[in-house]
């Protein structure tokens, strides 16, 4: 998934507003922010296969370091750990290292069976990403929930607080509708730093965050 990745932070925040929209941001793409510095560093492997899927072009040869289910929960503890002591907390922290892990959950719904449960284990993964129409309805619904829930839940302190999080909103609908149609990836590399962009989107929620307030 991509925005359905968002949809959880945007949810979770607010459940839990101790736990600030950057933390929750990057809790939800964790995943994917680790992955391009380990495809960089070349301890993971991504092919470019057009029709792997009908949604990406991507083939997610080894990944087990990032994209494991047993990996998961561990960089959802460590997630977790570091974020009680910081928001002071220890409910945030753990809604923190829980929205890490359902990242995986989330994938789980979308990959074909590429996912590994841990480093050298078994493959698994539902396969929605084979129906271009199905990815749209069911991640977009809950994209749509999410932007509501989150949107009836705070109201912004000024007009930054509507650009900042509608920009965002935007951005993240394009890319991810744009995706089944745009051309495959020159390279790995060009994948990974692609990836590196993403590290942008918890500061983009910072700036939300500090122009939004709870009504």
């Amino acid at each position: 998934m991509f925005v359905g990745h968002l949809a959880v932070a945007l949810g979770v925040r607010r459940v839990e507003p101790r736990a600030p929209l950057a933390a929750l941001i990057g809790a939800a793409f964790g995943l994917d922010l680790l992955w391009p510095l380990l495809l960089l560093a070349g301890v993971e492997t991504v092919r470019i296969d057009p029709g792997n899927t009908a949604f990406t072009p991507l083939a997610f040869v080894h990944y087990p370091w990032s994209h494991s289910l047993s990996m998961a929960v561990i960089w959802g503890i460590a997630a977790g750990r570091i974020a009680a002591p910081i928001l002071r907390s220890a409910r945030a922290g753990l809604i923190v290292g829980l929205v890490v892990v359902s990242h995986w959950v989330l994938d789980y719904v979308t990959h074909r069976p590429d996912l590994p449960l841990w480093p050298g284990g078994p493959v698994v993964g539902l396969g929605l990403w084979n129906s271009i129409p199905g990815t749209f309805i069911v991640e977009g619904a809950l994209f749509l929930a999410a932007i509501e829930y989150y949107r009836r839940g705070t109201r912004e302190r000024d007009a930054q607080g509507r650009w900042a999080f509608w920009s965002l909103i935007g951005l993240t609908t394009v890319i991810w509708v744009s995706g089944p149609w745009s051309p495959p990836p020159p390279h790995p590399t060009a994948i990974a730093m692609v990836g590196l962009a993403m590290w942008l989107f918890p500061v983009w929620g910072m700036w939300i965050d500090r122009h939004r307030t709870r009504p």
